[in-house]
């Protein structure tokens, strides 16, 4: 940004909730084309620290899990209308966790202990965070959760996404993209939280380079507009921070994706094991914060191909 004194608004990390409710009151209100700062807590809420280990994620309460800064109540904004999200910029405190939760993860059965690691990592996002002797992550800081509050009254789980956005973790959701999301009730009462600085397009294991950072961005109205689900345009290449060195990849095929997807992951997990001698449940952590799922193949029916693509990168 101007490098100067901001002179937008902030919403500080108290200002926040659990779930999307239409009834929670608004933090604040702004102006269609307003720019505001978003102070965002982690996934955790601030339950990991750097003194944390595998003992920890025990103890966190799912009740805190994915909060969110709001929600802002934007003037003018009403059912039907799109609510335009221009990402201008993140802000990243340099510390982060990544896990594996029992229970949780595509392959939740293959990993049935906890393990946690923990990340250092340059807060300008230069610099790829290191893993470990062997790996580096390249960064790409982005809102795993981004939304407007639904019409249907009540508290709705903040885990799965929603037509009106979300969770729904999506690595392009980074700095110049714009975001246009659904309005279903009147102000948009939009939030923002979950903030990674580094994942893989489907997120295998459940957890990206989970860490709390600040986001500026600019709301603005597009009326009568709204889409049927959230869409958005980004400024440019999405994976050239990964792409230099090329990838191996490994794939599954068969009639169901989900099972596709598993055998996928599944078969990179091996074959880094083999190639570069780490354990499994370092290979399904790497595998979460920078490898891609993609579906190849969904008309030569009845078999279906995904693949997943490992960045070569993240070992030279």
């Amino acid at each position: 940004m101007n490098g100067g004194a901001a002179a937008w608004r902030t919403i500080h990390s108290g200002c926040c909730h659990r779930g999307w409710d239409r009834s929670i009151p608004p933090v604040a209100h702004v102006a269609p084309g307003e720019t505001i700062e978003l102070h965002c807590r982690d996934a955790a809420d601030g339950h990991y620290t750097r003194r944390s280990t595998a003992a920890d994620i025990a103890r966190m309460d799912p009740a805190r899990v994915n909060i969110v800064t709001g929600p802002v109540f934007v003037d003018g904004a009403e059912p039907g209308d799109a609510l335009k999200v221009t990402i201008r910029e993140f802000k990243p405190s340099g510390f982060g966790w990544s896990a594996i939760i029992p229970g949780f993860g595509l392959l939740a059965d293959r990993f049935p202990d906890p393990h946690l690691h923990l990340w250092e990592y340059d807060r300008t996002a230069r610099t790829p965070a290191v893993f470990n002797d062997r790996a580096r992550v390249p960064l790409k800081p982005f809102a795993g959760t981004i939304g407007v509050a639904p019409a249907e009254p009540g508290l709705h789980d903040i885990i799965p996404p929603l037509r009106t956005g979300g969770n729904m973790d999506i690595r392009d959701l980074a700095a110049g993209t714009e975001l246009c999301l659904p309005v279903e009730v009147a102000g948009a009462l939009f939030s923002v939280g979950d903030t990674h600085a580094a994942q893989g397009d489907g997120e295998v294991c459940g957890t990206a380079i989970e860490s709390a950072m600040d986001i500026v961005v600019t709301l603005d109205l597009i009326k009568g507009a709204a889409p049927a689900f959230p869409r958005f345009s980004t400024p440019g290449p999405v994976t050239r921070h990964l792409d230099g060195a090329g990838y191996e990849v490994t794939t599954g095929i068969g009639p169901d994706l989900m099972a596709a997807a598993r055998d996928a992951v599944s078969g990179m997990i091996d074959h880094l094991a083999r190639w570069r001698g780490l354990a499994p449940e370092d290979a399904y952590m790497l595998c979460s914060v920078c490898g891609d799922l993609r579906v190849s193949e969904v008309v030569d029916a009845p078999n279906w191909v995904v693949s997943f693509y490992f960045p070569r990168i993240v070992f030279d």
